[in-house]
């Protein structure tokens, strides 16, 4: 099911925090939101998951206007994971898990067999089976991170709309939930800060910069050194990953030298 955002814009206390902003995610396809700190990405993932209102512009989901639909049917489409999605009370793990469930059932109705298989195997994937029966207070960021990500798995969306997904995980989970995105299926709008990450699991990638689009297309077309410079402030080069072929970038820790050229670091040749 296709993600459309439509000139969408947000308005908070005469600042624009979104403007117009006009993007598609093609059924199946993941795709990425980068930019710098404040460039309005966790904004537009609130008006998709109906934590914000847009002050203009629409959001659909397949052909219906996400506004039209009921809150329970919305949540039956899309599943989301903030980037300050937070637990206050100390349930277990998988009671947790299983609120993923919540916008298919009615009252206190008991989940059914294939329900709480959904939520085994989710629990399984994430590799949170084993901290079942804990409180989620108990647990480590990382740990909590990967419940959440579980109970969004068990809403059985269309769409998914992550925001920072990886926050707080060590490198193996940020691969494995990363994979487990690539072989889903699903529809996926994907806030990442490591742009490396970002190139490799997402088929597009959209750059915001003050609340506006300022380029989108495959990682190799969005990820040049000109761009980057231009938008994030830094001086990159850009390669290809020797096992995938996937575009990576090299930072410069460097600042540029008087004449314009790159500082270069001393030769380690003995």
């Amino acid at each position: 099911m296709d993600l459309t955002l439509d000139q969408l814009s947000v308005v908070t206390d005469g600042k624009k925090l979104l403007r117009d902003l006009s993007l598609n995610v093609p059924d199946g396809r993941c795709v990425g939101l980068v930019g710098p700190n404040g460039s309005g990405k966790s904004t537009a993932l609130k008006c998709i998951y109906r934590a914000l209102r847009p002050s203009s512009g629409t959001v659909r989901i397949g052909a219906e206007e996400l506004s039209r639909l009921s809150m329970r049917r919305s949540a039956q489409l899309v599943a989301a994971l903030a980037q300050d999605g937070e637990i206050d009370l100390d349930f277990t793990v998988e009671e947790v898990v299983a609120l993923g469930r919540t916008p298919h059932i009615r009252g206190n109705q008991a989940l059914s067999s294939r329900e709480r298989g959904l939520c085994e195997r989710a629990m399984e994937q994430l590799d949170i089976g084993h901290l079942a029966r804990r409180g989620v207070l108990t647990l480590s960021g990382g740990e909590r991170q990967r419940v959440l990500l579980a109970r969004a798995l068990v809403q059985e969306p269309q769409i998914l709309v992550l925001d920072e997904p990886t926050n707080h995980l060590d490198v193996r989970h940020q691969v494995e939930l990363l994979s487990l995105l690539r072989s889903a299926g699903l529809t996926a709008l994907v806030v990442l800060h490591d742009l490396n990450l970002a190139a490799a699991v997402c088929d597009q990638l959209g750059v915001l910069r003050e609340g506006r689009l300022v380029a989108t297309g495959s990682p190799e077309d969005v990820l040049t050194p000109e761009l980057m410079h231009d938008v994030f402030g830094v001086r990159t080069t850009l390669i290809s990953h020797p096992l995938t072929g996937v575009p990576q970038l090299l930072y410069s820790l460097t600042p540029p030298s008087p004449n314009g050229s790159d500082a270069r670091c001393p030769s380690r040749d003995h």
